[in-house]
């Protein structure tokens, strides 16, 4: 979609919510972090305060594969024997352990960057505090996290934040569109952040490729408010952030109901296309606090079917 000329923003997210006290202390303790996780850490202990807290992902029994020892991991799960092979440390990882895992991906496509007012975050600033509050959340929780097409496997503890901060700002700053499909554990569950404006059949053969090695998860649809009502008049010149080339309108508004009905369609297409999926589909959009957002994507992690897919 050709979107107006991009803009660049800072986060700011709501600090209501927690209690003076408890908020200090999540400060305190990301006070050496990236200035980003610190900014996720504010949100995730905002939700934290009301929600309980999910059981852990159980050690099962079956074994799919070794991976590296990570700063975080129990000694206990370390495999000495594995480990004597080489000059690494390896722990086993069982196939109930990665399939309970939660993979994460943000589109890191020029388009995330768009935001129709300056001062207002980007897609990808709410992206990137959306996905780094709720890996805080999953990390606190015990679970198992993963960066979808990072090649590292899934760990937990706080070691993890602070490399998913260094990846979304570094590595896996600009990436494709749509997520790359990789081998996954079976049943493995994902929760995907990008605005999906992308063509719906390339979307459903995204999609398709997931659902078919049976993972299932929810798809975080970030938007700036601007896309989904082209509130401009007058003349306006809308730029195409991946060279899609410019587009003059002498009267923006003279296009407003058509783009509008193109757009509700377009969401229509896509929440359907995650239903056959097997995904659940969340509207988020880029003027609304981060916490409402967080919440209903936790819960609907945790199972909760009436959360799963509102719009936030």
């Amino acid at each position: 979609m050709r979107t107006p000329r991009l803009i660049r923003a800072t986060a700011r997210p709501s600090d209501a919510g927690p209690t003076r006290h408890r908020l200090a202390r999540a400060e305190a303790l990301a006070a050496p972090l990236p200035p980003l996780l610190v900014a996720a850490e504010r949100v995730a202990a905002t939700v934290s305060q009301g929600v309980h807290g999910r059981r852990r992902v159980g050690q099962g029994e079956t074994f799919w594969q070794f991976r590296r020892y990570q700063p975080g991991d129990m000694t206990s799960r370390i495999d000495w024997r594995q480990s004597a092979k080489t000059d690494h440390i390896f722990l086993r990882q069982t196939e109930w352990e990665a399939a309970q895992s939660v993979w994460l991906w943000r589109d890191g496509s020029p388009s995330m960057d768009y935001s129709s007012r300056p001062g207002q975050p980007s897609k990808r600033d709410h992206a990137d505090l959306l996905l780094l509050a709720l890996a805080s959340l999953l990390a606190r929780g015990g679970e198992h996290v993963a960066m979808l097409g990072s090649g590292v496997p899934p760990a937990t503890g706080r070691a993890v934040l602070e490399r998913f901060s260094v990846m979304l700002d570094g590595p896996m700053r600009r990436t494709k569109g749509l997520p790359v499909p990789e081998p996954l554990p079976r049943h493995a569950r994902a929760a995907l952040f990008g605005d999906w404006l992308a063509p719906l059949e390339d979307t459903a053969l995204a999609l398709g490729r997931l659902s078919r090695s049976g993972v299932r998860g929810h798809l975080v649809q970030i938007l700036d408010p601007a896309e989904a009502s082209l509130p401009f008049s007058g003349r306006v010149v809308f730029e195409g952030p991946e060279a899609e080339g410019d587009v003059l309108f002498g009267r923006a508004e003279t296009i407003r109901e058509a783009y509008v009905e193109a757009f509700q369609a377009h969401h229509r297409g896509l929440k359907a296309l995650a239903r056959s999926a097997g995904f659940g589909l969340l509207t988020h959009a880029t003027d609304r606090p981060l916490q409402p957002s967080l919440l209903a994507l936790w819960l609907a992690l945790s199972g909760n079917p009436e959360t799963g897919a509102r719009p936030c």
